[in-house]
């Protein structure tokens, strides 16, 4: 039995959904443009650039999910899957993960973005596992704050190793391990799995990668 995690914003995306949802917010004019488009560029600039403070990003990028009902933040989420999330699926992307369900691995979507966001983006891939940031919620409404450790960084290491728990695994009960990430963020889960994989990489990843012989894939 394998594992197989796949990091999601360019990693499997063409883009980033956690900055995609909040363009799309304010595009539909739930959000205003002035006070939040410079906000979520900067956050995605940190991100980038390995600087993002998890949770003042979080307690931005939470808040709208607070203000509105469920039903009515799953009616834009329909909206942005069409709009905004599909043209972002590569072909490649579809059939990397096509590959592994196929071979039977147990297959997880590792992301530091939000488990409203991304729910429903693992299901369009297949993908039955989805351990990402947790928005805390009461009576089935978004409370605008973050529950459990934020799936980032070492979080992420944190997060799987408690997942893997709550199925009776560990990283050695599978007889390969493999992670997919763009990111200079993911160094720790990727440094953790027999086999870290640099997929679309940044550059500092990417030279990472290529220092200690670690595979580099394109997935766009």
């Amino acid at each position: 039995m394998n594992l197989a995690l796949f990091d999601l914003d360019n990693t499997l995306l063409n883009g980033d959904s956690d900055f995609e949802w909040s363009q799309f917010l304010i595009r539909i004019g739930v959000l205003d443009r002035e006070l939040f488009e410079v906000k979520n560029l900067a956050f995605y600039e940190q991100y980038k650039a390995g600087t993002l403070d998890i949770h003042e990003f979080l307690d931005f990028q939470l808040k709208p999910l607070s203000r509105h009902s469920r039903k009515t933040l799953d009616a834009w989420h329909r909206q942005f899957m069409q709009e905004s999330v599909l043209p972002m699926i590569t072909r490649p992307a579809r059939e990397l993960v096509d590959r592994h369900l196929v071979a039977g691995d147990v297959c997880v979507i590792i992301t530091a973005t939000n488990s409203f966001v991304t729910a429903p983006i693992a299901r369009e891939f297949g993908v039955e596992h989805l351990i990402a940031t947790e928005p805390e919620h009461r009576d089935g409404e978004f409370t605008g704050n973050v529950a459990d450790v934020p799936c980032f960084r070492e979080g992420k290491v944190t997060r799987l190793e408690s997942w893997l728990t709550a199925h009776g695994w560990n990283l050695e009960s599978f007889a390969d391990s493999t992670f997919y990430s763009d990111s200079l963020n993911d160094l720790p889960l990727l440094r953790k799995v027999r086999r870290p994989v640099a997929a679309n990489p940044d550059e500092t990843l990417r030279a990472h990668a290529e220092r200690n012989g670690w595979l580099i894939i394109n997935l766009r």
